[in-house]
Formats: C-alpha cells, sequence, structure tokens
C-alpha cells in the first residue's frame, strides 16, 4: 500500500451522519470516558471506533457464511461422499464458530 508523501495527501472523506440519542448506564459512560481519555480521544469518537469495529467483524463473519455454499458446491464436485463432504463443512463451520465466538468454545472454569 502506496504510504502518503505528505499528512496533506491523506484525504478523509466526510460521509453524511445522523444524530442519534441512546440511554447508557452511568457507570459505563463513566468506563468509556476513562478509557477514551487514555487513548486521548473523546468518547463520542470511542464509541463510533467500537461501533465500526463491530460492524466490520459481523460483516467479515457474515461474508464468510456467505461462502460456504460456495465451497459444498466445489466440494461435492471433487468428492464423492457425501458424509465427506458434511464433515467438512461441519469443521468448518466449528473453526469459523470459533473464530467469531472463542467464549463459546473455551472450558468452563472448575475454580470456586
Amino acid at each position: 500500500m502506496k504510504k502518503p508523501d505528505t499528512e496533506s495527501d491523506l484525504c478523509i472523506r466526510p460521509r453524511p451522519a445522523e444524530v442519534i440519542s441512546i440511554k447508557l448506564p452511568a457507570d459505563t459512560l463513566a468506563t468509556l470516558k476513562k478509557v477514551a481519555e487514555s487513548r486521548d480521544m473523546s468518547y463520542d469518537a470511542l464509541i463510533k471506533f467500537y461501533i465500526g469495529q463491530g460492524l466490520r467483524q459481523d460483516l467479515a463473519r457474515l461474508s464468510a457464511d456467505s461462502v460456504l455454499p460456495a465451497v459444498a458446491d466445489v466440494l461435492a464436485q471433487h468428492i464423492e461422499s457425501k458424509d465427506e463432504v458434511a464433515a467438512i463443512l461441519e469443521e468448518i463451520g466449528q473453526a469459523n464458530r470459533r473464530r467469531w465466538y472463542p467464549w463459546l468454545t473455551r472450558p468452563l472454569s472448575t475454580d470456586t
């Protein structure tokens, strides 16, 4: 990727925006403000960052999910056994769930 020669080469496109109102628990807002301060940014910028980050992750997951039917078709063309194709797809699904939902695949702690 080409790096900008000067700071002025970096152009951020303004996008239309809408103002919304959202209720947050007071302690959550206080924590957001603390974290934002530690990152030297405003808390509303931090909230936008978190929303953008979550959206990108969800869009990537949805994109990955939409690829599975194509994978199934290609596998079926090369592997005769439907059971083998199903096993491969299940393995891909499990790997995908571990990637996007790691907390669901971690063993529960037995510590008391």
